[in-house]
C-alpha cells in the first residue's frame, strides 16, 4: 500500500508567515525554510519579531482564517486520497493548522504545538513533536512496509523526500533545486499529478 506524504505551506496552502507579513507589513516576517535551513534559528528569529510587535496567536490566527488552499490544490488532494493514502506532514503548528484543515476535508497532519501565554496570548515558544519529523515519520512507515512518496517544496522537506521511495519537489525555490537536483520538479498540479501517478506506478501501486 501507498502512502503519499505531503507538505502543507507551500505544497497546499499559502505560507502562514508571507500572509502574516502582508497584513502586519512587517517584512522581516516573510522569511521561511525557503531562506533559512536552521528551522530553530528561524522560530526564535519570528517569535522575537513578534515580541518585538505585540502580535499575539489570535492575532495569526485571523490572518489565517482569511487564507484558501491554493488553487487547485483542493481537488489534487481530494484525486490523490480517492487512490492512495494520504499524511500532512508539516512544521507548522496545530495553532496554525487547525484552522486549514475544514478547507482541505480534514486530512490527517502530523505537525508541532505552540505555548501560548494564557494571559497575554503572545506565543512564548514551541514544541517540536520529534525532530526531524516529517522524516522519521515517512522512516516509520517504511518500517510497516507501506511504500512512500513525498512531496514538499523546501529545505525542510528534503529530508522526507530523501527518505521515502520516491519523493518530489513542487515549485520549489531555485536554491533548493540547485542543491538537491536528484528530486523531480513539478510546477503545477496536472504536472504533480502526472509525477505522482508515475512513481506509483513504478512502485506497483
Amino acid at each position: 500500500m501507498l502512502v503519499v506524504c505531503f507538505d502543507l505551506e507551500g505544497v497546499l496552502m499559502p505560507e502562514v508567515w508571507i500572509n502574516v507579513a502582508e497584513k502586519t507589513g512587517i517584512e522581516a516576517l516573510r522569511r521561511t525554510t525557503r531562506d533559512e535551513p536552521d528551522y530553530d534559528k528561524l522560530m526564535r528569529y519570528r517569535l522575537d519579531i513578534l515580541d518585538e510587535n505585540g502580535i499575539t496567536i489570535d492575532d495569526i490566527q485571523e490572518v489565517i482564517a482569511t487564507m484558501e488552499p491554493l488553487p487547485g490544490a483542493k481537488e489534487l488532494l481530494d484525486a490523490v486520497r480517492a487512490r492512495w493514502q494520504v499524511l500532512i506532514l508539516s512544521d507548522t503548528f496545530y495553532q496554525f493548522a487547525e484552522p486549514m484543515m475544514p478547507k482541505l476535508d480534514r486530512p490527517t497532519i502530523y505537525c508541532h504545538d505552540l505555548q501560548i501565554d494564557d494571559e497575554t496570548r503572545m506565543i512564548s515558544g514551541w514544541s517540536i513533536r520529534l525532530e526531524d519529523q516529517k522524516c522519521e515519520t515517512v522512516k516509520g512507515l517504511r518500517q510497516m512496509n507501506f511504500k512512500t512518496l513525498s512531496v514538499g517544496d523546501s529545505y525542510n522537506d528534503t529530508n522526507m523526500l530523501a527518505a521515502a521511495h520516491a519523493g518530489i519537489l513542487y515549485r520549489p525555490p531555485q536554491n533548493v533545486i540547485d542543491e538537491f537536483p536528484q528530486f523531480p520538479i513539478a510546477t503545477d498540479y496536472a504536472e504533480l499529478m502526472a509525477q505522482i501517478e508515475a512513481a506509483a506506478a513504478a512502485l506497483g501501486e
